[in-house]
């Protein structure tokens, strides 16, 4: 097969600005994608703003010879969304790609958890990504050719302690995902969804000694092949760190059935209701309802 390319197509990458998405954007550039950098610039906690780091990014993509503007709405509004998504098709005239990168991070143990450390991060993560595909997928559709690549995490598909907002945002963009999947499919609009391990200015105090071997580098080329027309999967979700890429799944076994289910058959039964032999892994709700109808016959 020839190479992955992106001649003639353009992409929107937020949190552009620094680590991961600095290096899809610009991977994304090298292989002949117009890029639109999104990025409002601020700390890691989402407080802040500055128009540098984006146009920084562009004009680096610029400089070699490729195409980009930077762009510094706000992916926590359908505002924001739609202005970003209205960047790329002024500037460049199409739509090709949403990578939703964008992310901030206000960890606190569960019972110190205040509105103001909840509500930005889901704004930011699971909002901004419904924000700014909205509009994009609009477009997709009506030219039957799109792909979308959410940013998942270990903590939302695993939990971590302390991170109960980030998590619980990280996992429903798992959801969002799965679902676009299943709309998309026809229009040949592709939605999949990655869960990086990488060092940067988020993860650094993190990932301990680990980082040093954890460039974000090695996440990008998953990004490139999800992104490229030569990628015909869907509704995936894929764990990607230090060059190591692999699929992860929501899979469930056929479990315990009784026409008359009771308490004390659950308690008596966990230890089939649990058991992880034969698993399956449904594609949609649909199957998932059929393992039901399976086991009650």
């Amino acid at each position: 097969m020839t190479d992955i390319g992106f001649d003639g197509q353009v992409a929107i990458v937020t949190g552009a600005g620094q680590g991961l998405g600095r290096e899809h954007a610009l991977q994304l550039a090298a292989r002949g994608a117009r890029v639109v950098v999104n990025d409002v610039g601020g700390s890691v906690d989402g407080t802040g703003a500055d128009a540098g780091p984006a146009q920084q990014v562009a004009d680096e993509i610029n400089t070699v010879g490729g195409e980009a503007v930077a762009n510094t709405d706000s992916v926590a509004s359908q505002a924001g969304g739609e202005a970003i998504v209205r960047t790329a098709l002024d500037a460049f005239g199409r739509l090709d790609i949403v990578v939703n990168n964008a992310g901030i991070l206000r960890d606190k143990s569960f019972h110190n958890l205040t509105p103001d450390l909840l509500d930005p991060v889901m704004q930011v993560h699971l909002f901004g990504a419904f924000w700014v595909t909205l509009p994009a997928w609009k477009v997709m559709r009506e030219q039957s050719y799109g792909r979308i690549i959410n940013t998942t995490s270990a903590a939302g598909l695993f939990g971590n302690f302390g991170q109960t907002n980030y998590g619980a945002a990280k996992m429903g963009l798992v959801g969002l995902t799965k679902a676009l999947a299943q709309e998309g499919r026809r229009r040949n609009v592709l939605a999949n969804v990655i869960a990086p391990g990488a060092r940067t200015r988020m993860t650094k105090e993190l990932l301990g000694p680990l980082a040093d071997s954890l460039d974000p580098e090695a996440v990008t080329p998953v990004v490139v092949y999800l992104a490229s027309d030569q990628c015909d999967v869907t509704g995936q979700i894929l764990s990607v760190a230090g060059g190591r890429v692999s699929r992860v799944v929501v899979a469930e076994p056929l479990g315990y059935f009784s026409d008359n289910l009771t308490p004390e058959q659950v308690r008596d039964n966990w230890e089939s209701i649990a058991s992880l032999e034969g698993l399956i892994v449904p594609e949609n709700a649909n199957e998932e309802i059929g393992l039901l109808l399976k086991v009650a016959r």
